[in-house]
């Protein structure tokens, strides 16, 4: 059970990271123009910047404190933020009819929920 929920946190540190990274570290219009974040339209810089930085703590928050022992309850803690963005983001992509990252979203909720269950 401890590797599974190594793994799934590993697998969620690795995804927001790199999610959130690219959020604070280029321009919403770049980001827009991929044609798959549709969503950023309506969002303002600062919103889309503020995901990033909440997606960057969730992936730290995940993995960083298990791993060290120190304050290891944050890492359920994270994980249950990182539930919280993902229903977010299944809110947002519902009410824009936008289905294709769906899958994607149910996923990351779902291993987010295994982690926080794991480690509480």
């Amino acid at each position: 059970m401890n590797i599974a929920l190594w793994i799934a946190q590993v697998v969620l540190a690795v995804v927001y990271l790199a999610a959130g990274g690219l959020k604070i570290v280029r321009p919403r219009e770049r980001l827009v123009e991929t044609g798959k974040l549709d969503w950023m339209k309506d969002t303002s810089d600062a919103g889309v910047k503020a995901v990033g930085v909440v997606e960057v703590l969730g992936a730290l928050g995940v993995v960083l404190p298990w791993l060290t022992g120190i304050a290891p309850i944050l890492t359920p803690i994270a994980a249950v933020g990182l539930v919280a963005v993902q229903i977010g983001a299944l809110r947002v992509h519902l009410t824009r009819n936008e289905r294709q990252p769906l899958p994607a979203n149910v996923f990351l909720l779902a291993l987010a929920a295994f982690v926080a269950l794991g480690r509480f």
